[in-house]
């Protein structure tokens, strides 16, 4: 992993020596991707900067990379997998002369043009001058996992593997794209299809796309592009296949493609959330990496951070359960480094997490530079179905998916539209609103989806989380070879093989256990413990006086485009009960309001960046054993015992129902924020019942009739959500 940038004249000139300035300026932009070493080249019309990560080849492959006759020069971020096998098939006196995966690309380039990443496996973004064509060459991996951006105009060309390297050069527009974010899929959360391009969020920047090379001609300016890989289009069906050959294929190539990924002179790691997926990797990786977990509340309740631990020991490998316990709220600072690292409005608690990992790896295993994901198996191996099937089988998701690609029409077509609208099942067909149009396979339709979903979202985020700690992120699922036989898999076989996953699942076989085979997707945070992390985030939002809030409605645009009655309304929401919504699409809003500013007048570099205290490691031994103790750190729960005093907070009321006596209503400022049934929860009825701020839990628990246990988790649960108190008793002196 490593920073790229650079501008070129297009208007056949040469670069004049002021251009230096800008290059170190760049350059300084994205040191955190490349901490190793930094090169700068100025010749003619290019010029290039260059920071370097050294995995492969520390001390021979530092970069730009020339050709042995000078024509060709080359800086990539990424790693060519297959670079041995790639170098043993060139013709002879065209070997490379380092060990550096990237060098063989100058020589692919020259011997077979635009088709020289035909062959090429891994992940990569390119920039390649040819002086003899004039002409600068831009390309990226097939699924985007390495960012590349430029702006141009009719001058001159800049360009660099993240925005604010572009935002140096005062020529660069650095005006957000609000209207283009706010009627995004990925932003607005639209149950409908999203394809095309990805948004870059600021008008005036494109992104290369994936799978594509473009070119630029460097005396006129003008551009073209070759398509070298495209996602596999409609009809392109494995029919050759059985069910088990699929399966077989399937954990062949996975196994192959973990293989390549652990590639590396330098150590790896593995985030392992105890999932199917990161399971797996750890279960097929030979190079035995340390393993790191997300442990909070939202984790500790779906049981992710568990499983990791547990998948760790069955393995054999070192388990660290980096701790995020509920006081731990961000800094209005430490988001708004963590936005500008990312230079996306999607940031929100899962990539917060994600950044707070990387920093504990690097504080604490520096010697750490590469990191395996499990990311990227759910998009295109069914890993969303039984989700998206409403709790029903794969006819229900069909059916849902089939909705999904109905919405276009919606929009088209009103009048037909109305039939839609005003019943859950439509009393016309379905051609009828589509006009005429030929009907779509929606399970097509949401792969396309998926596939621009990973290069705006999945892609995006692991790439500049692992970035900002001078760390590569590397995703096995991503392997083009097991996303086409994947998404090649014939409707007769989708069920048998796509349904929850069962073409991965069951090439595991004999690989883990059946638990962590079969054990249920679940959300990195959303579930149960879902709240743990709203709440964190509303108080965020919320700290000094909505201080953070405040900023982001401030700018002159969020001021046209956000309703800050609502946004201030929706924040008070969540925070008298986060299940009340979702806080990422108020992040989001707050984001495009930050980033807004920012743009407008960029933050310091992130290698420059303030960030809060890296986060510390709880270490587990047995988490059977130790589990209450576990969760009495993570959920900051007090010791329960005899002496406590309970008392209701002073803004809370209970209230009985005359026409219900087993009802109860919670009155928090005035509002029912929770009904109790006594039916259902008897004890804790009774007990509510008998709270009167003076006796302590001990005689509560007697004049209710029952037991802590009875009680303990609606009574912890009222303490974090600040409806009781528990007070240590009054000294008798």
């Amino acid at each position: 992993m490593c920073g790229l940038a650079g501008l070129a004249r297009t208007d056949g000139g040469a670069l004049s020596p002021d251009a230096d300035g800008l290059l170190r300026r760049m350059a300084h932009a994205v040191t955190h991707r490349g901490p190793d070493e930094r090169e700068l080249l100025r010749s003619g019309p290019v010029g290039l900067a260059f920071t370097r990560l050294s995995l492969v080849d520390p001390a021979a492959g530092s970069q730009p990379l020339h050709s042995p006759d000078g024509s060709v020069v080359l800086i990539a971020n990424g790693e060519v997998y297959n670079h041995r096998e790639l170098a043993a098939a060139l013709p002879a006196g065209s070997r490379p002369r380092t060990g550096s995966d990237c060098e063989v690309l100058v020589h692919l380039y020259q011997h077979k043009g635009l088709g020289f990443l035909d062959d090429v496996r891994g992940m990569f973004s390119i920039v390649l001058w040819d002086r003899k064509l004039n002409r600068l060459v831009l390309a990226r991996d097939r699924f985007g996992v390495k960012p590349l951006f430029f702006h141009r105009n009719r001058e001159r060309i800049v360009f660099g593997s993240e925005m604010k390297a572009l935002f140096e050069d005062p020529a660069c527009p650095r005006e957000l794209d609000w209207d283009g974010a706010l009627t995004d899929q990925a932003i607005n959360g639209a149950l409908e299809f999203s394809e095309g391009m990805q948004k870059t969020w600021f008008r005036g920047i494109e992104t290369v796309p994936p799978g594509t090379i473009r070119t630029v001609d460097l005396d006129d300016g003008s551009i073209s592009d070759h398509v070298y890989w495209s996602f596999p289009n409609a009809g392109e069906y494995r029919d050759d296949l059985s069910a088990e050959e699929f399966i077989e294929e399937y954990a062949g190539l996975l196994s192959a493609s973990v293989a390549e990924c652990e590639t590396s002179d330098a150590e790896l790691g593995l985030f392992l959330s105890g999932g199917v997926d990161s399971a797996a990797i750890a279960a097929l990786s030979t190079v035995r990496p340390r393993t790191f977990t997300a442990l909070n509340g939202s984790t500790l309740a779906n049981r992710d951070a568990e499983y990791g631990h547990r998948a760790a020991e069955l393995l054999g490998l070192a388990n660290h359960q980096v701790l995020f316990d509920t006081a731990q709220v961000p800094s209005a600072e430490e988001w708004k480094s963590l936005l500008w690292l990312l230079e996306s409005p999607q940031c929100g608690p899962e990539i917060y997490y994600k950044r707070e990992l990387y920093r504990f790896v690097k504080a604490r295993f520096p010697e750490i530079k590469g990191m395996l994901l499990g990311g990227g198996a759910d998009e295109f191996n069914g890993g969303y179905s039984v989700s998206m099937s409403s709790d029903g089988g794969w006819e229900q998701f069909m059916a849902n998916i089939g909705g999904m690609a109905l919405r276009d029409h919606l929009h088209r077509n009103r009048g037909a539209a109305a039939w839609w609208d005003q019943s859950a099942l439509p009393l016309i067909r379905a051609e009828v609103l589509r006009g005429g149009a030929p009907p779509e396979d929606p399970y097509e339709r949401f792969l396309r989806w998926k596939y621009r979903d990973v290069q705006q979202y999945n892609c995006w985020h692991e790439d500049r989380t692992a970035a900002g700690s001078g760390i590569e992120a590397r995703v096995p699922f991503l392997d083009h070879r097991l996303v086409e036989l994947s998404v090649r898999v014939p409707p007769a076989l989708r069920e048998r093989l796509i349904w929850d996953k069962r073409i991965l699942r069951d090439g595991l076989d004999g690989v883990l256990p059946q638990e962590f085979i079969h054990r249920p997707k679940v959300p990195f945070f959303y579930g149960d413990g879902v709240h743990h992390t709203y709440r964190t985030f509303a108080a965020m939002l919320a700290a000094d006086g909505d201080a953070l809030l405040d900023e982001a409605l401030s700018g002159p645009r969020a001021k046209e485009y956000i309703d800050a009655d609502n946004a201030r309304a929706t924040l008070r929401a969540l925070q008298d009960d986060p299940s009340s919504g979702h806080v990422e699409f108020l992040l989001r809003v707050v984001n495009l309001g930050l980033l807004e500013q920012m743009a407008g007048q960029p933050p310091r570099p992130p290698v420059e960046a303030t960030w809060g205290p890296v986060p510390t490691e709880l270490p587990v031994s047995d988490w059977e054993s130790e589990s209450a103790a576990v969760e009495a750190r993570v959920l900051l729960h007090p010791q329960l015992h005899d002496a406590l005093v309970p008392a209701f907070d002073d803004s809370v009321l209970l209230l009985s129902d005359r026409r219900d006596p087993l009802v109860r209503y919670v009155i928090v400022d005035g509002e029912i924020e929770y009904v109790i049934d006594g039916e259902e929860t008897p004890a804790w009825q009774r007990l509510l019942d008998a709270v009167d701020g003076q006796r302590g839990l001990g005689e509560l628990l007697a004049a209710a009739g029952c037991a802590i246990a009875d009680v303990e988790e609606p009574l912890l649960q009222s303490v974090e959500f600040g409806v009781l108190t528990l007070a240590e008793p009054a000294s008798a002196g």
